[in-house]
């Protein structure tokens, strides 16, 4: 037993963390296909509010989310640090407009929790856990709750 506990206490979790607003959030580095810069968004009618519209990556036609809006955030104009991650959520290809994107971190399992029961700020179905680091918190989203089913659908036909 006490060797598993060893190999849980050294198992690393490799995440791509961005800000949004002043918080700062971390996702799955194997879900993350790409960072890209803010280009062009072509914008599509009757589209869900927090949906930017589509861009042309290489071919494929991408849905794109502002995570502010999605999160009911100010808006924020979009500047040099601007970026779009594109991710891939249960069989979709989508892209999630970011403040900045920070930096790859790698953290100890065991330095995750749970979210807290109660979280300001963001709705917490969002959130797969906290990370603690030395310094701050890092929020850790959980994407295939980012979208319901419903938002899914609405996407696939965008």
């Amino acid at each position: 037993m006490e060797e598993a506990q060893k190999r849980q206490d050294s198992d690393l979790i490799q995440l791509v963390t961005f800000s949004i607003g002043d918080e700062k959030f971390g996702v799955d580095i194997l879900r993350v296909q790409e960072i890209i810069r803010m280009m062009e968004i072509t914008k599509v009618p009757r589209a869900p509010e927090f949906v930017e519209g589509v861009i042309n990556l290489r071919g494929k036609v991408i849905p794109i989310v502002d995570l502010r809006k999605r999160f009911g955030l100010e808006p924020h104009e979009h500047d040099k640090h601007t970026r779009i991650i594109v991710i891939e959520i249960i069989n979709m290809i989508v892209g999630f407009v970011v403040d900045a994107v920070s930096e790859v971190l790698r953290i100890p399992a065991n330095t995750v929790e749970p979210p807290p029961a109660v979280v300001s700020g963001l709705e917490s179905e969002y959130i797969s856990g906290v990370g603690k680091l030395a310094d701050r918190l890092l929020i850790l989203l959980d994407l295939n709750r980012l979208l319901s089913g419903e938002e899914r659908n609405m996407l696939a036909q965008v």
